[in-house]
């Protein structure tokens, strides 16, 4: 028997931080993307940017717009190689239907939050999200920073 060996690496991709600060994520959606082969090796290195990116939904399919895969030096010459293109997300029409029923009944928003492996297959994190107002900004950073205070206090009280 062979034991295959397990790797320490993170699957995660990329983050985008800025949308847990921005909004209220509600819920969570894991959606395929359909890539090029000059991607999918820039995605390898780690040139990929998801900061302000968000979902569209056109004609019954989810767009990605707004990400930015860097390509590659070695990017083949006779490919065009546009690094912010609108990229197709991969849904059932189930998924779809409830996230054009969200947006158009409730006023939500779809954003990205995280690209990671799953296997050998690149996924999309996205969620149902509202837009939060400056005052809700302001209460979340309290209630970290309290949360952080109160592990402070317990950890030398101990």
């Amino acid at each position: 028997m062979s034991k295959k060996k397990s790797k320490n690496t993170s699957s995660t991709i990329a983050l985008n931080k800025k949308a847990r600060h921005e909004y209220f994520l509600e819920d969570k959606f894991e959606a395929g993307i359909s890539l090029q082969g000059w991607e999918v090796k820039s995605i390898r290195a780690g040139k990929v940017n998801l900061t302000d990116t968000y979902v569209i939904i056109q004609n019954g399919e989810a767009y990605l717009v707004g990400s930015r895969i860097t390509p590659l030096n070695q990017a083949s010459s006779h490919v065009f190689c546009d690094a912010e293109r609108s990229r197709k997300l991969l849904l059932n029409k189930r998924e779809l239907d409830r996230l054009m029923g969200a947006r158009d009944r409730q006023g939500y928003s779809i954003v990205s939050t995280a690209m990671y492996w799953k296997q050998n297959w690149v996924k999309v994190e996205i969620y149902l999200a509202k837009g939060k107002q400056s005052h809700d900004k302001r209460d979340t950073i309290k209630e970290r920073d309290w949360a952080r205070e109160k592990e402070r206090m317990m950890k030398h009280k101990v």
